[in-house]
């Protein structure tokens, strides 16, 4: 069982739903970045989503472009990003990481380089935003053969004809974006989503999860009653663009992961 499927399994032990952060990878630095995402975990975060910078993040608001900006001026790379997480590992076998980004810095490194390269640092999951299923060749398929799940994005645009598409070859769970446009910008709004939620699961035997628009521990408690996760990247983010320390950045997190289990 993959270490995503395992957690999922043991929270619905639990009958918890999942709480996922995002951040960053190299933001503000390599270090730091680092200090956080060990961090993370004994905050409450159950799958950490790890940002890989790049200088286009097209589905990304401001907070998460400053961020892209910020690591990559501190020389953050995808290979840097890779790193990361192997030294993550170091001290962390079990908590599942989801590498987010974009085809351009894999297409770059090649995609058989990276997938190796990836599945040896500890990644389990890959979202990659600008690759739709009609390119499953190119990255979501090698990616399964390498036992990383190929984790798609669904919106409120995705309609019942789209959906089966979106699904297929998809694995791990189901990310839901719960508004129209780019990260860090509309509240999300639970009653508003619930009917989406449903009618994914209705489709998928995959956990759902939903972000975008999750800032608060309020929200995410309200969103975990209705998903089987709940995201949240740009009010993390934006704490650690603030120059917050890593103990207070955790002290959010613990708070928001607190919502998301309660």
């Amino acid at each position: 069982m993959s270490r995503i499927a395992a957690k999922f399994a043991s929270l619905k032990a639990e009958g918890k739903s999942a709480f996922v952060s995002y951040i960053m990878a190299g933001d503000p630095d390599f270090d730091t970045c680092l200090e956080i995402v060990r961090g993370l975990p004994p905050a409450g975060v159950d799958i950490i989503e790890l940002g890989a910078p790049f200088t286009d993040p097209m589905a990304d608001g401001p907070a998460i472009q400053l961020a892209a900006q910020r690591a990559l001026g501190a020389g953050m790379t995808l290979a840097r990003t890779l790193e990361l997480v192997r030294v993550f590992r170091e001290g962390d076998n079990t908590t599942p990481i989801v590498l987010m980004g974009y085809y351009n810095t894999i297409y770059s490194m090649g995609v058989d380089a990276f997938l190796a390269e990836a599945k040896g640092a500890g990644v389990d999951g890959l979202i990659v935003v600008d690759l739709p299923p009609e390119e499953d060749a190119e990255l979501c398929l090698p990616a399964a053969d390498m036992g990383i799940d190929f984790i798609r994005l669904t919106t409120p645009t995705t309609d019942d004809k789209r959906l089966p598409k979106v699904m297929q070859n998809t694995s791990g769970f189901i990310y839901y974006v719960s508004i129209n446009g780019i990260t860090g910008t509309a509240e999300a709004d639970a009653g508003a989503i619930a009917p989406e939620v449903a009618r994914i699961k209705a489709a998928s035997d995959l956990p759902v999860c939903v972000g975008f628009g999750i800032k608060t521990p309020a929200t995410a408690q309200a969103i975990a009653g209705i998903a089987d996760g709940a995201v949240v990247g740009s009010a993390i983010v934006q704490r650690i663009g603030e120059g917050q320390s890593v103990s207070d950045v955790l002290g959010f997190v613990a708070e928001l992961a607190d919502g998301a289990h309660s």
